[in-house]
């Protein structure tokens, strides 16, 4: 009888990020692999050379004895580690948007504003390479540092950039998803009815509730339906088995989604091309 074959073991290679992370607290570093490198921590000192050609999951210890752990970094980690000017939209809030937006690969999404880019690093890795996202910016300062978060983990290639107003209208149409991240989403509703397909999927976030009361009366003076509200709430647990309990404090409230379905009427216009069919990712230069 033949033995089993053995399957090769995955290993970390140069320019591989990882998460470094200290094995009784579980805090992390986020790091590229670059041979001659070397992390300094408080814990003591890793070299990258040591790291590089290692299992997953290895365990490595700094020159001062403290244990680490060699772990590939997740969604949610690398969301957690963008640099930020302003508040990004939390991990929790960001899972329930991709899935109700029907997000996956292939999708052509648009997105307003920008902001440091967290939400935009999540449709850019969820659409895949064959997908696009359009995502408008007014402050260029803020697109350059999106730009760079997003060339940091190679997907920006995946995003055209416009820096452009929305109040001037999108210039994608037919788009079968649209998520707005302003301070006033309601004041740009027949925008996005112009460019959201009819039966598309269009969310917002905004954090108070007399924001979500605008956003609804527009919404339905717009001819949107199967409206929903939600706030996501998260709290972690001990994980020790003899005294499992939740932990001391949760991830409360950081903002409203809101969702709807532009639905079709008589007199709206012949869809126009989506953008994305005539116009390559190369094309993509920030539009004024």
């Amino acid at each position: 009888m033949s033995k089993p074959q053995t399957l090769p073991v995955a290993r970390t290679r140069p320019g591989d990020w990882v998460q470094l992370t200290e094995a009784k607290s579980h805090r992390f570093f986020l790091i590229q692999l670059t041979p001659g490198e070397t992390l300094h921590t408080h814990h003591g000192v890793i070299e990258h050379d040591r790291l590089i050609g290692l299992p997953w999951g290895s365990q490595v210890t700094t020159h001062l004895g403290t244990p680490f752990f060699v772990l590939p970094p997740s969604l949610s980690d690398i969301l957690r580690e963008t640099r930020r000017r302003t508040q990004i939209i939390f991990p929790k809030d960001i899972g329930y948007i991709l899935l109700k937006l029907n997000i996956g690969p292939g999708t052509h999404v648009i997105e307003a504003g920008t902001g440091s880019g967290a939400l935009t690093t999540a449709f850019a890795y969820a659409v895949g390479d064959t997908g696009r996202v359009y995502s408008y910016e007014r402050r260029a300062d803020m697109q350059a540092l999106a730009r760079q978060n997003l060339a940091q983990w190679g997907l920006d290639a995946r995003v055209i950039f416009h820096l452009r107003d929305i109040k001037d209208g999108f210039l994608e149409h037919d788009v079968p998803a649209l998520f707005l991240d302003v301070p006033t989403p309601e004041a740009y509703i027949p925008q996005v009815r112009d460019a959201l397909r009819p039966g598309g999927f269009f969310g917002a976030l905004v954090p108070t509730t007399n924001q979500v009361s605008r956003l609804l009366q527009a919404l339905e003076e717009h001819g949107f339906g199967f409206v929903e509200v939600a706030e996501i709430l998260l709290r972690y647990y001990k994980p020790v088995a003899e005294r499992l309990r939740p932990t001391d404090r949760m991830v409360a409230h950081t903002g409203y989604l809101i969702f709807a379905r532009p639905l079709y009427r008589e007199d709206e216009p012949a869809a126009q091309p989506d953008a994305s069919q005539t116009q390559s990712p190369s094309e993509g230069a920030p539009t004024a």
